[in-house]
């Protein structure tokens, strides 16, 4: 359970990111706060946070059968000893399916919050999770065993489909 990035590029891209989170947070504050959100869309926006904290309870669920199929799934990027490519479970049709889950609870949360003003700060979370996994792509093609085979048979990286 380490927190803290050893590779340079990835503690400037996890530096970016909780800076996005703190703009994102204060939006979402203020909205409530000030009603800006509600101001606009106050008739529909109970169904749609509805909806949205349904999408954000099954991301999380989706967190189960992505760590079940991987063992050495971590918040950080590291190469541990003994080590394998998980290509199975979730990761048969996807690289990165804890990215994929993380971009679901980023898109869902200013909905479930009802806040549509923090919706630019969600939008730039997504180059931002980008970079991270294709800095975590280039280091797992040196380090892991097996990991450029499977980037060859399994072509989708963050979403089925389209990339």
């Amino acid at each position: 359970m380490l927190r803290k990035e050893k590779i340079g590029a990835q503690k400037f891209i996890m530096f970016l990111l909780k800076n996005v989170s703190v703009i994102f947070c204060l939006l979402c504050g203020l909205d409530n706060r000030f009603g800006w959100s509600r101001i606009r869309l106050a008739p529909g926006l109970w169904r749609l946070t509805a909806v949205a904290l349904l999408l954000y309870a099954g991301s999380y669920l989706l967190f189960i059968p992505v760590c079940n199929a991987n063992r050495f799934a971590a918040s950080i990027i590291q190469v541990e000893a003994g080590q394998t490519v998980a290509d199975h479970g979730p990761y048969r049709f996807l690289r990165h399916p804890l990215d994929s889950i993380s971009l679901l609870l980023w898109l869902s949360m200013p909905l479930a919050l009802g806040s549509f003003v923090a919706l630019p700060a969600v939008a730039l979370t997504t180059p931002i999770l980008v970079l991270r996994l294709l800095n975590e792509e280039k280091i797992l093609r040196h380090e892991l065993s097996g990991y450029s085979e499977y980037c060859q048979r399994t072509p989708w990286r963050l979403i089925p489909f389209v990339w």
